[in-house]
C-alpha cells in the first residue's frame, strides 16, 4: 500500500448487481464513502444496479465473481490479487461465501486488510458446508448484520469476539419518508397495478423462493375467510419460474384468484408500501436482518412477521406490530385480522411507534458510519488507540 497521503481505497465484493439486500447495502456504504473522501471501489459479475454506483462517484470493476466453479474461483484470485495491486486497495471487504475465498486469498497474497460481511445465519448440517462457510469469519473484522447473526457465528464459527462487529442494516429515512410520496408516485403504481380503491392490502414483499412464505401468507389469507382484500406479492423469481408456478396453483386450489396479485418488479417501494395496510414477513427460516420489516416501520405500516432471527430486533410485539411462530397459518391470520382492524386513531399510534424506533435505530446513516468506523480501526490503530486514552483520561479529571 502507498502511504495514507492519499484518500484511502475499499473494493467491496459481491457476486452480481441485481437486487437484494446485500447489493443494497453495498451500493449504501460505497456511498457513503465516496461522501467522506474515500475511494470506492466494487467488483461483481455486474447488473441493473451498476449505474447506482457511477452516479454516486465509485467505481465498478466486472469480474465472474457470481461463479461457484472451483477453477474459475481459482482464477479469480489472480484476477483479484492484479486488480488489488492496480488500483492499490487498502481493505478487502468480502459479502458473499463464493467470491469471499478468492477475495481472501487474493487479500493475502498482497497483504491487504480483510474484512467480511455474515448477512445471514448461514446453514453448518455438514462438515462440508461449515467449511464453505467459514470463510465469513477470517475476516480481520467480521461484521455481523444482527446480535442474531452475530451470536450465530461466534458459536458456530468459534470466532473471537472481540474482532466481531454487530451493525444492523439501514433504512435510507430519505427515501422511506412518506411525506415524500407524492400523490403522482402513488397515481401511477395503482394505475399499473389496477390497485381497487375500496379494499384493504396485504402486501408480502420479497424474492418468489420457497423460504420467504409466500405459501404460508395464501393458506393464512383462505383461513380469514374473507374476499374483499387485496393481496400483493412483490417480488421477482429472478429466473427460477418452477415456484411461482406452485404459487399460482397454490392461489387457485384456494380460490383466491380475485384476491392475490404477484407484482413482478418495483422499482419504487416507497410509494408501494403506502397502499399497504398490513405488511407481512412470512419468512419460515430465519432472516439475518429482514430490511423489509424496518422500510415498512419507517413508512407508517403495521407489520407481521415470523418470530426468530432478526426480526425479534425490529419488531416489538405489540407495540410497533406483531410476531407469530414460523410456519403458523393460523397464527398469521389471526395477526393479520388484528392489524386490519385497527382503529384509525391506533394505527395512528402504532405507526408512529414504529417509524420513530426505524429512525433512531434503524437509519443507513448509522449503518454507514459504524462500518467505516471498521474500517479506520484497521487503517489508523493508534488513532483509535490514542482517542481511547484520551477518553479515559478524560473521565479520570472527571472523576477527580
Amino acid at each position: 500500500m502507498t502511504e495514507q497521503s492519499r484518500p484511502p481505497r475499499v473494493l467491496q465484493i459481491v457476486p452480481r448487481l441485481v437486487s437484494g439486500g446485500v447489493e443494497r447495502g453495498t451500493i449504501e456504504i460505497s456511498a457513503a464513502l465516496v461522501a467522506a473522501g474515500w475511494q470506492s471501489f466494487v467488483a461483481s459479475a455486474g447488473g441493473k444496479m451498476e449505474h447506482e454506483l457511477t452516479r454516486h462517484g465509485a467505481t465498478h470493476v466486472t469480474l465472474p465473481l457470481a461463479s461457484k466453479n472451483p477453477i474459475v474461483m481459482r482464477r479469480n484470485v489472480k484476477r483479484l490479487a492484479a486488480l488489488i495491486e492496480r488500483l492499490d486497495i487498502d481493505i478487502v471487504h468480502a459479502r458473499s461465501r463464493a467470491p469471499a475465498w478468492s477475495a481472501w486469498a487474493a487479500a493475502r497474497r498482497t497483504g491487504r486488510h480483510f474484512v467480511t460481511t455474515f448477512h445471514n445465519a448461514y446453514g453448518a448440517a455438514t462438515a462440508l458446508r461449515r467449511r464453505y462457510n467459514s470463510v465469513m469469519g477470517r475476516g480481520e473484522r467480521v461484521i455481523a448484520i444482527s446480535h442474531f447473526v452475530a451470536e450465530h457465528a461466534i458459536a458456530t464459527y468459534q470466532l473471537p469476539p472481540e474482532k466481531v462487529r454487530t451493525i444492523q442494516r439501514g433504512v435510507d429515512l430519505a427515501r422511506f419518508d412518506p411525506a415524500r410520496v407524492s400523490a403522482e408516485r402513488r397515481i401511477r403504481l395503482a394505475e399499473a397495478w389496477r390497485l381497487p380503491d375500496d379494499r384493504p392490502v396485504i402486501m408480502l414483499p420479497g424474492r418468489l423462493t420457497r423460504w420467504k412464505g409466500q405459501l404460508d401468507l395464501i393458506e393464512a389469507v383462505a383461513l380469514l375467510g374473507r374476499t374483499d382484500l387485496r393481496c400483493l406479492l412483490v417480488g421477482s423469481d429472478e429466473g427460477r419460474p418452477t415456484f411461482r408456478r406452485e404459487v399460482e396453483q397454490a392461489i387457485v386450489r384456494k380460490n383466491l384468484g380475485s384476491v392475490f396479485q404477484i407484482i413482478e418488479d418495483c422499482d419504487d417501494m416507497p410509494a408501494a408500501l403506502m397502499f399497504a395496510d398490513v405488511v407481512v414477513s412470512a419468512s419460515n427460516r430465519p432472516e439475518g436482518f429482514g430490511r423489509v420489516i424496518v422500510e415498512a416501520q419507517a413508512m407508517g405500516r403495521p407489520v407481521v412477521a415470523t418470530d426468530h432471527g432478526g426480526a425479534r430486533e425490529t419488531v416489538r410485539q405489540g407495540e410497533t406490530g406483531w410476531l407469530v411462530p414460523p410456519g403458523d397459518a393460523a397464527a398469521l391470520a389471526a395477526a393479520i385480522a388484528e392489524a386490519l382492524a385497527l382503529t384509525p386513531a391506533a394505527r395512528q399510534e402504532l405507526a408512529e411507534r414504529a417509524a420513530g424506533v426505524a429512525r433512531r435505530e434503524f437509519s443507513t446513516d448509522r449503518m454507514c458510519a459504524a462500518t467505516l468506523a471498521v474500517y479506520e480501526e484497521l487503517l489508523f490503530p493508534q488513532a483509535k488507540r490514542d482517542a481511547a486514552e484520551s477518553r479515559t483520561l478524560d473521565a479520570g479529571s472527571d472523576a477527580a
